[in-house]
């Protein structure tokens, strides 16, 4: 069983969230945010990053789902950062690139212990269904400042919203598989020539 595994609670006036992550799962998942294309996403997540993944959210989303998708993303940075511990061992840097038709996008991430967000995705239309697109920007923002990661996110191409969006979820699942990954090569110690990370 693995020991990479924590769950962390969010309460705020504007949203109440869980979220529990096992780094060496299976996809297996459970997620209910209130927001649809959101927890379609995060199921992709899951599913190619190999996580166990499982959300419970409530928000202000009378209001909009902005406080609630920024919400889960530093609830559940905050458990990845819990997760890794120390990171001995772990290959630190993981990218992916996924296309889904017409559509490609790239993820890098490097779990530096330095938050920092590269985000160059421009959608076609402002919404996909319901769905504000600029609220993926805040929660890959929410994400990386409490995992303590430096992400890199780029659309190369796409012209239909749901597609880039997708590929940007699945390539970020397949970036985050290759970086939490132990590699037995480092016997256990730090992928740093500082030795902290």
């Amino acid at each position: 069983m693995s020991d990479r595994v924590a769950q962390i609670s969010r309460n705020t006036k504007e949203t109440q969230i869980t979220a529990k992550v096992d780094l060496d799962g299976s996809g297996a998942r459970s997620i209910s945010a209130g927001v649809p294309f959101l927890e379609h996403m995060l199921d992709q997540v899951a599913q190619h990053g190999c996580l166990d993944l499982h959300i419970q959210a409530a928000g202000d989303l009378h209001i909009d789902a902005h406080h609630t998708i920024e919400d889960i993303g530093i609830t559940l940075g905050q458990a990845f950062a819990e997760a890794l511990g120390d990171k001995s061992g772990i290959r630190r840097y993981g990218y992916a690139y996924v296309p889904l038709d017409e559509a490609l996008s790239r993820v890098v991430v490097d779990f530096s212990g330095r938050p920092g967000l590269v985000y160059d995705v421009r959608f076609p239309r402002a919404r996909i269904g319901e769905f504000d697109v600029d609220l993926i920007h805040e929660f890959f923002q929410g994400f990386t400042n409490h995992a303590l990661a430096t992400l890199h996110v780029d659309n190369i191409r796409g012209r239909n919203a749901h597609h880039i969006a997708e590929t940007i979820f699945k390539a970020f699942g397949r970036a985050l598989r290759m970086a939490l990954e132990i590699d037995p090569r480092l016997g256990g110690t730090l992928p740093s020539t500082k030795g902290t990370l």
